[in-house]
């Protein structure tokens, strides 16, 4: 079964770029019709979907986020990364990585999400 680790560092200083990487076991991220997501939930509130990259290396993003985020994979180690650009410390949460299959396509929907990581704790602070 497929498995899903998050890594990275676990404090950022504000104004600098946010590095996540997840690394995939039991399966490809290039198998067909899977998406590769990319979740957050701050302290005391709800889970954020960020965005994914498709099995065929299509990215999407959540439109609040989307000028500040990049998805990108390597095929050759099995892992997608997530990058946020200018942080502030409203980007504190947990960030999670999570997959789902779906041959209709990208939905950005939680709902949808059917294998997740543990999560990693990102805080934000100088």
């Amino acid at each position: 079964q497929v498995q899903l680790q998050e890594s990275g560092p676990d404090l950022v200083k504000p104004s600098q770029t946010l590095s996540l990487t997840c690394t995939v076991s039991g399966g490809s991220i290039t198998t067909s019709y899977y998406y590769w997501s990319w979740i957050r939930q701050p302290p005391g509130k709800g889970l954020e979907f960020m965005g994914a990259i498709a099995y065929e290396g299509s990215s999407y993003y959540s439109p609040s986020l989307k000028s500040r985020t990049s998805i990108s994979r390597d095929t050759s180690k099995n892992q997608f990364s997530l990058q946020l650009s200018s942080v502030t410390p409203e980007d504190t949460a947990v960030y999670y990585c999570a997959s789902y299959s779906s041959s209709y396509g990208y939905t950005g929907s939680l709902g949808n999400l059917e294998v997740w990581g543990q999560g990693t704790l990102v805080t934000v602070s100088s």
